[in-house]
């Protein structure tokens, strides 16, 4: 190993310590979910947005404000109502007046932040969930013909609660897709539960510590695209998303329970976390495993299962399951 190569290592190891420190300060306040915050730090390295869901009371809001304290970076909270508008995410022109002269000036809304908390998004329509998506894939904002651009890195975490209805308006499978994770966070276990109970009714609280910059976050975005996959397992993440093409698929349950497949972003989201899984762990190569732990998160919300699954109970992890068991690498 060359000097050079030698230093770069110690580098990337120093920057992957710094991603334990920082899954530590975050268990600080969030009990238990070990999966679910290892999820949240993969896809902050990835450089992708991560889609939160959970019934209430299970710290989503908490868990993304940790992360922001944790990281010395800007953060802002956007409470999605169905009053909410366009401009009062992106920003609006208003007029300034300065030596005599009048003219309009462009006033930033909560979106030009490093981390963007979309809080409950299912509750605003879609006219406004839209005004994410340029955002969320081209990091800038256009305005009356402007481009703004957005600070990087930029991190957008949306919640949602899946159990109501009323008052809400599910999100258009094409802005799902631009989520590289969705993340479904469950109720605790009954030790996590009575730790949790304990931890906040008493008058304690954690003290959490920015522990890695921006700097360093865009850093390690660049290493993840560098962590080195075979041309088998490339074969494989393939294999994995033309099968979830009823049109495509060799799976009988596929072609009974799915209208509409994953796209090749799919295969994208899987390749690029599970780099990012491989470089937390401390490889710099992905393994089997990597792809798997992977393939619910960023598979689930791109599957769309017809009325026949869910008259049957089937769901989109199950028929994930079945696709990791039947096609073999």
């Amino acid at each position: 190993m060359t000097e050079k190569s030698e230093a770069t290592q110690v580098q990337v190891e120093g920057l992957v310590k710094k991603l334990d420190k920082l899954r530590s300060e975050i268990h600080k306040v969030i009990v238990g979910q070990e999966e679910t915050v290892e999820q949240l730090i993969v896809a902050f390295i990835a450089g992708g947005h991560v889609l939160i869901e959970g019934v209430p009371g299970l710290a989503k809001t908490l868990m993304v404000r940790t992360l922001a304290r944790a990281v010395n970076l800007s953060f802002k909270r956007i409470q999605f109502t169905p009053d909410l508008m366009p401009s009062d995410i992106i920003g609006t022109e208003i007029l300034e007046e300065t030596h005599n002269t009048k003219q309009f000036v462009f006033q930033k809304g909560p979106i030009f932040a490093n981390l963007v908390l979309a809080d409950e998004i299912n509750r605003t329509p879609p006219k406004t969930q839209s005004a994410l998506l340029e955002a969320m894939q081209e990091f800038e904002v256009t305005y009356f013909g402007k481009t703004h651009y957005l600070d990087r890195p930029f991190f957008l975490l949306a919640t949602q609660n899946p159990i109501e209805q009323s008052g809400t308006f599910p999100l258009p499978e094409a802005q799902q897709d631009r989520f590289l994770f969705l993340i479904r966070i469950g109720y605790p276990n009954q030790e996590e539960e009575d730790h949790i109970l304990k931890q906040t009714t008493g008058s304690s609280t954690a003290d959490v510590q920015p522990v890695i910059s921006g700097e360093e976050i865009i850093e390690l975005q660049q290493w993840v695209r560098q962590v080195v996959i075979s041309d088998e397992l490339i074969h494989y993440v393939g294999q994995l998303v033309r099968n979830t093409r009823p049109a495509d698929s060799v799976i009988p349950e596929i072609r009974d329970y799915v209208s509409w497949g994953a796209g090749p972003r799919a295969g994208q989201a899987i390749i690029l976390t599970a780099k990012a899984r491989a470089l937390l762990n401390g490889r710099y190569s992905v393994i089997p495993e990597d792809l798997k732990q992977v393939a619910h998160p960023t598979l689930r919300h791109r599957i769309l299962v017809n009325f026949k699954a869910e008259a049957d109970g089937i769901n989109s992890d199950d028929l994930i399951n079945i696709l990791l068991n039947k096609i073999e690498l």
